[in-house]
């Protein structure tokens, strides 16, 4: 059998072998070898004549009952804040209750603590009442064990609160509960409600972060109305009732990565950046952000889960859902109030949906399911290069679209261009972006938004033109394809190649497709007074001749022109030809509809419903 070592203070019961005593670990109350539980009368009434307002009290391992404690507490009523002994309104110096066992109610409302206080490992049966009180050394709860009601609204800490380990198994209030100096939660549990509402987290000058590691909310939690002015991490958190975490007011980075959701969550949170990374969200949820940008690598939805920018503040709300007016976010004054995803690598999109947030920079390659992820509202893209553009020794004009920020990276990284959003830590090729393309394309089909899925055709067949793994003919049709049409959704420039066709067909019908005279098929003439007609054979087209400037006039554009148009429409002009009219009359009745075609078809590319 184990036996717990022995304290490091002298104690009651050190050296007692039979009585009440033995295994009391209470401090010893000096000159007296016993603790103020087991101190007798006359002792335990010279020992509290000796205390007054702010004087230091060490009671570490003592079984507290609680009109122990309000005997203790009445000896450190300060007269000028509580006049009556009906009145609470305590001052402590350095308060050492470490291991300490309060049997019934401990109330410390209203108590000032000057100096240390320290509740490690303490265990509180009944209620622990620390409302309103003012804490201005470092305070600690570590392993503290809160069997009843943990009520702290109101408190203010300004040292510093240490609650890792600290175990709730009942309500913990923290409504309107002040942290200047920082607040640790690490491996706290808390088994009912948890509420932090309106409780503001600050730092003095260095704005010190609150930190909720590895906590356990088996309870409802509610942190409606709290403000962080640095960071907060909630990172491995469990939350298993938490219907309603914010609206939250992050002054720096908001930390979430690792953390459990088992049940429906709305989360509120205005903040500079937050990390979700590896979060599990058990069942629904709702995101309604801020100004930040947020990383979602790797987290698991198993149950629908929306993301939202919002444009206007958070309200603060009361216990009543009454309105408090907007959350204050002085602290992200000057910050873009768009909210940017910055990466779903790893994430099932089954069941995700996206609205009003910025993708400019988003890593998608990676993403499971993403032809299921919903866009709604103003999704933006990062947008290509638009214009005229050196690439090495050639000139490219580049045409405007949205594009991947993966799309971004590679090209940086293969041709030094598109240097915008070149902050990623690896580049993917374009096999893979055809096939991220490919899935949010048709994601927007499934939407009935083909008109926006268009721009990520045109990314998933450039990305397919710029494989090297695939033959050679494939890349050079889709070369092709590109340069006459832009893959059939650039209309401007499909007419402007069919309008340098026609041009060619007409300057050559013109110089060279035109026979030098009309044939006509009969000849008439007069034999004494009888008119006849005698039928011709019709001669071979004869070549224009003379000088080349000769050959251009009214009416020889005009028969081109006939011949051009008719050859748009598949049609035959009926004009004679040369043999080289001829053939170039047969070669732009194949090319030329084709490039009609390819206009129309860009047209309705933009404009299907």
């Amino acid at each position: 059998m184990t036996t717990a070592p022995a304290p490091s203070w002298p104690y009651c019961g050190d050296g007692v072998t039979e009585g009440e005593r033995v295994g009391c670990h209470g401090r010893a109350v000096a000159p007296n070898p016993t603790c103020l539980a087991h101190l007798t009368d006359d002792e335990r009434a010279s020992y509290l004549a000796s205390l007054g307002p702010g004087s230091a009290v060490d009671h570490r391992g003592t079984r507290l009952a609680p009109d122990l404690v309000s005997l203790l507490l009445g000896t450190l009523r300060h007269p000028a804040i509580s006049p009556t002994p009906a009145l609470p309104g305590f001052r402590v110096g350095d308060a050492l209750f470490d291991s300490a066992i309060f049997t019934g109610v401990a109330g410390f409302r209203d108590a000032t603590f000057t100096g240390k206080a320290s509740f490690e490992m303490a265990t509180f049966t009944g209620i622990a009442s620390f409302d309103h009180a003012t804490f201005t050394g470092v305070t600690s709860f570590q392993g503290a064990t809160f069997a009843s009601n943990a009520e702290f609204s109101g408190a203010t800490f300004a040292g510093g609160a240490w609650f890792r380990s600290a175990r709730f198994a009942s309500y913990a209030w923290f409504n309107s509960s002040r942290f200047t100096g920082g607040a640790w939660f690490e491996s706290a549990e808390f088994a009912k409600i948890a509420a932090f509402s309106s409780a503001i987290f600050a730092g003095e000058a260095q704005f010190a972060s609150a930190v909720f590691e590895t906590t356990t909310f088996a309870g409802e939690t509610r942190f409606d109305g709290v403000s962080f002015a640095g960071g907060a991490r909630f990172s491995g958190a469990t939350f298993d009732v938490a219907t309603q975490m914010g609206p939250l007011v992050c002054g720096s980075h908001m930390n979430i990565s690792g953390a459990t959701f088992n049940g429906p969550t709305t989360v509120e949170v205005a903040a500079r950046s937050m990390e979700c990374r590896r979060t599990r969200w058990a069942s629904t949820a709702s995101l309604r952000l801020r100004h930040l940008s947020v990383d979602l690598s790797d987290a698991v939805f198993e149950f629908p889960v929306s993301i939202a920018g919002r444009k206007q503040p958070f309200a603060r709300y009361n216990e009543g859902s009454v309105g408090e007016g907007p959350m204050n976010e002085t602290a992200l004054a000057g910050f873009s109030q768009v909210v940017q995803l910055k990466s779903l690598r790893g994430v099932d999109a089954a069941h995700l949906v996206l609205t009003d947030v910025d993708l400019s920079e988003c890593l998608f390659a990676g993403t499971v399911h993403l032809d299921q992820l919903r866009l709604e509202g103003e999704c933006d893209f990062a947008p290509a290069p638009s214009g005229l553009h050196h690439q090495g020794w050639r000139l490219m004009w580049w045409t405007p679209r949205r594009t991947l920020a993966e799309e971004h990276h590679w090209r940086a990284d293969k041709y030094g261009m598109w240097t915008r959003n070149t902050s990623a830590a690896s580049t993917v090729g374009p096999a893979t972006l055809a096939s991220v393309y490919r899935q949010l394309r048709k994601s927007l089909e499934d939407a009935k938004n083909e008109p926006d899925a268009a721009d990520f055709y045109y990314g998933e067949m450039e990305m397919r033109r710029h494989d090297r793994k695939r033959p050679r003919f494939e890349r050079g049709l889709l070369a092709t394809y590109w340069a006459l049409s832009g893959y059939g959704l650039r209309a401007t420039r499909a007419l402007g190649w069919l309008l340098a066709a026609m041009t060619v067909t007409l300057l050559t019908m013109m110089l060279w497709g035109l026979p030098a005279d009309d044939w006509k098929s009969a000849s008439v003439g007069k034999i004494t007074g009888t008119v006849v007609t005698m039928p011709l054979d019709k001669p071979d087209p004869v070549n224009p001749t003379g000088p080349l400037y000769g050959r251009i006039s009214t009416e020889r554009l005009e028969k081109s022109l006939r011949v051009v148009l008719n050859s748009v429409i598949f049609r035959s002009s009926g004009q004679d030809l040369t043999t080289a009219g001829t053939y170039t009359e047969m070669l732009s009745r194949v090319t030329e509809p084709i490039l009609l075609g390819l206009a129309v078809f860009a047209v309705r590319g933009r404009v299907k419903r």
